[in-house]
């Protein structure tokens, strides 16, 4: 089956949205161990907050990141339209 070409614009944003999510993974370990660090604490939520509006605009533009219920879908089941998030 050949996967359905998508613009460069999806990637860049699919990889900006990778890079966040993987500060947010490493600032949680550390905050593991330095639960007090409030800088550490701050950043964290900057990065969550800017996580969240990456998947909101990236979702308003390609549809649904995330599966259970994590992501809206527009008026039509769009999950098997795209390649799924996984599948980049």
């Amino acid at each position: 089956m050949k996967q359905k070409q998508l613009p460069q614009d999806y990637y860049d944003r699919l990889e900006e949205i990778q890079a966040v999510d993987f500060a947010i993974v490493e600032l949680n370990l550390y905050l593991d161990t330095h639960p007090h660090d409030q800088a550490a604490m701050q950043q964290f939520n900057q990065f969550t907050q800017y996580s969240k509006k990456l998947k909101t605009e990236f979702e308003a533009r390609y549809g649904p990141l995330q599966n259970f219920g994590n992501s809206f879908t527009d008026a039509n089941w769009s999950w098997g339209s795209a390649p799924w998030p996984w599948q980049i």
